[in-house]
């Protein structure tokens, strides 16, 4: 029983990531300030990148953790792809929780999914929010449909230019039966001039395995060709030990 609720724990991890890969998606017309900036910032493509992600998942009712570093890439010829450097814990969460995320980025890019979680009228409904208490301002994200791809919550945009720097939200579709809920928190910075994920937190409500949390960080190497970091893999490694 340990062994199935964790993996549908992991399964609800991999759904949350599902829409984390720097990928802009449509913007479309909106009908009040704050908004219509953010949606009139355009269609930005896919970006190519190389970088060092560290993914970390926890579940404190069966006191199991794992974490793992990968090294990440994406581009137009290959998909995307991971290698593996360095891991420890659990060694059943790193295969079915961690590896099976990088595994479902993987086939979800394989089969050109995340245009489906693009911020357009087909997939959403938009309205204006309250201000934020760190001074952005909210847009509040309705899908149109049940789906592990979209999230219901709310945006985070910079008020003067519309730039994206946070979601927040749930899944509008569980996984399973046995998940009840995931609650996704994605944050967004601009580097080498395009807009990339920069950490995803989620917290999967799970029957009889409870809460089960799950948190990835990028570091970037290289963005469209051009070099903006230098992640260290066994500086990472050590510290975690």
């Amino acid at each position: 029983m340990t062994r199935s609720i964790l993996f549908v724990a992991g399964l609800a991890v991999t759904c949350a990531i599902a829409v984390a890969h720097p990928y802009a998606g449509s913007m479309v017309q909106g009908h009040a300030t704050v908004l219509q900036r953010f949606l009139d910032r355009g269609e930005e493509p896919p970006v190519e990148y190389r970088a060092l992600r560290r993914l970390e998942a926890n579940n404190p009712h069966f006191h199991q953790s794992a974490w793992m570093l990968a090294w990440t890439e994406y581009d137009h010829v290959n998909g995307f792809r991971y290698q593996v450097v360095d891991e420890g814990g659990s060694s059943y969460i790193r295969t079915r929780v961690l590896r099976a995320a990088l595994e479902g980025e993987q086939k979800i890019w394989a089969n050109r999914e995340p245009q489906k979680a693009s911020f357009t009228h087909e997939n959403y409904e938009f309205d204006t929010g309250a201000a934020a208490t760190d001074g952005l301002a909210s847009v509040v994200v309705k899908p149109r449909r049940k789906d592990v791809l979209l999230v219901e919550g709310a945006i985070f945009v910079q008020p003067t230019d519309g730039e994206l720097a946070r979601i927040e939200g749930k899944l509008s579709k569980a996984p399973s039966f046995w998940t009840r809920r995931v609650d996704v928190v994605r944050r967004y910075e601009r580097k080498g001039g395009v807009r990339v994920p920069m950490s995803i937190e989620s917290v999967a409500h799970v029957l009889i395995a409870g809460r089960s949390t799950f948190k990835m960080t990028y570091e970037y190497q290289t963005i469209n060709g051009q070099h903006v970091g230098d992640p260290q893999p066994h500086a990472q490694a050590s510290a975690a030990h």
